[in-house]
């Protein structure tokens, strides 16, 4: 199957597209691009730069999608962005590629949602079934994972990380790292006790829940510092697979504190 270019559409030579591709009034494909089999850019679309785009992912208008990097210190170095298949952009979104000050490249896992005016920035990396609301800031460096949900307004600190199946609660400003299955409400964002919702949704069973928040209490109690208590989560739970996701997050680190219950104690909401 062809792909099929509207009239007044401009796709400059270079530009790679897959089978099935369709590209509506007014777009533009700069030549470096690549459309995975069965994109739609439905109108008024701009894809700029190295810019991969996978199958049956669907662009909405205005989108803007690996122009170059809104970061001063960039000067036209080769970069990149990848979005995964099956994504859904919706109008005036907005993706930046890397930077050489990063991993030169940001990657778009699948199945994501981008909701109208998202942002995501250089150098950022979202894992699968991720969802970002209206107006989601995402600044550089920014790691979100699997089938995190981050609502409408929120706003996410440069090299902040977004543990997998978390929640982050509309108009919240993440300055820290949240954990995995976290839920962060507020502005500065505390922690507020564990995604519920998003892991019954995702299908996670009752007995792993519970564990969870077993290991959430511990975790966040008064006693001891959290390396410690790190250690003891790590020791009480050796087979829940879940938990295990929580303490390799927090012993892996990164460039920003962890997101904490504003008490300072850890009660599971």
């Amino acid at each position: 199957m062809t792909a099929t270019v509207h009239p007044s559409a401009v796709v400059e030579e270079g530009a790679r597209l897959g089978a099935g591709v369709e590209i509506g009034p007014f777009c533009h494909v700069g030549p470096q691009v690549a459309l995975g089999d069965g994109v739609r850019l439905v109108s008024h679309v701009s894809l700029a730069g190295d810019t991969a785009i996978g199958a049956r992912t669907r662009i909405f208008p205005f989108a803007a999608i690996g122009h170059q990097p809104q970061d001063l210190k960039y000067s036209g170095e080769p970069v990149r962005l990848v979005v995964g298949e099956d994504c859904l952009i919706r109008e005036h979104v907005t993706m930046n590629p890397g930077t050489a000050g990063g991993r030169s490249e940001t990657v778009i896992g699948p199945r994501c949602v981008f909701l109208t005016n998202a942002h995501v920035a250089h150098d950022c990396r979202i894992g699968e079934g991720v969802i970002l609301s209206n107006n989601v800031m995402l600044a550089g460096h920014v790691q979100v994972g699997d089938f995190a949900i981050v609502s409408g307004g929120a706003a996410a600190h440069q090299f902040v990380r977004i543990g997998a199946h978390s929640f982050v609660g509309g108009l919240a400003g993440v300055e820290h790292d949240l954990i995995p299955f976290g839920m962060a409400l507020g502005n500065r964002a505390s922690l507020a006790g564990l995604n519920f919702v998003g892991l019954k949704r995702r299908g996670f069973a009752h007995d792993s829940i519970h564990e969870l928040r077993r290991a959430y209490k511990m975790l966040f109690s008064a006693a001891g510092t959290l390396k410690e208590r790190i250690g003891d989560v790590a020791d009480a739970f050796p087979n829940q697979e879940a938990v295990q996701q929580i303490v390799a997050f927090l012993r892996e680190g990164g460039d920003r504190a962890i997101t904490v219950p504003r008490d300072g104690r850890g009660e599971a909401a």
